[in-house]
């Protein structure tokens, strides 16, 4: 049975949202501020994390910032709710390693589709290594190792670098690395493909994802 943590400082939505997910059938764990969110997640160490952007103590994007730096985070899964009539919030919070986001008011059913979707797609996931000389990535643990030193991604880096390592010297078209990546029904610009890119490369401390000017991105190693 998958386990969800929702962090939100409103109990309507908090008790709602733990109604409908015990209804499908999850663990469900709640937390009213970012603190206590952060605070929750070590110890119950969920499968999926429904975070409020705007929190006490801690936002919700500090707080999916915090934990993605911690290795048992590195593939747990995070879908933002967010009241922001505008795309800032969304972007940044996709940037930092977000999986999703739903819009306030939320409604149940489509809640319920994202989290659904998002486990189904995690399920479908090939559960093998890719292993290109000093290079090893492990899809089934997703972690990353370059001359024998590990390196910390984010889930989106690595399901980013995972996707173009899988398939050397093809030519992967933006359009398809956001559908695979991220999603059909999550929107997101080329900036954010391109700041993920740029954080592999920093990261690895090796260019060995080339830009295909107008086109897309390819592995090259």
């Amino acid at each position: 049975m998958k386990k969800v943590l929702i962090a939100d400082d409103e109990q309507d939505i908090l008790d709602i949202l733990k109604f409908n997910l015990e209804a499908e059938g999850y663990i469900v764990e709640t937390a009213n501020n970012g603190v206590v969110a952060i605070e929750k997640a070590k110890l119950f160490q969920p499968d999926l994390i429904i975070l409020d952007v705007m929190m006490p103590g801690k936002t919700g994007i500090e707080v999916c910032g915090t934990l993605r730096l911690l290795p048992e985070f590195k593939s747990t899964l995070i879908i933002f709710l967010t009241a922001m009539s505008d795309d800032i919030a969304e972007v940044k919070g996709l940037e930092i390693g977000a999986d999703d986001y739903l819009k306030k008011p939320i409604r149940p059913k489509v809640l319920m589709s994202k989290v659904n979707s998002l486990f189904r797609r995690v399920s479908k996931e090939v559960d093998h290594n890719i292993n290109l000389g000093e290079l090893i990535i492990n899809r089934e643990n997703f972690s990353v190792r370059y001359k024998n030193e590990d390196i910390n991604l984010a889930r989106k880096e690595f399901e980013l670098l995972s996707l173009l390592a899988s398939k050397p010297s093809k030519v992967f078209l933006r359009n398809e690395i956001l559908n695979q990546i991220w999603g059909t029904e999550v929107i997101v610009g080329d900036r954010t493909i391109d700041v993920h890119i740029r954080k592999i490369r920093q990261k690895l401390n090796l260019d060995c994802i080339k830009t295909v000017k107008g086109v897309g991105y390819k592995f090259e190693f």
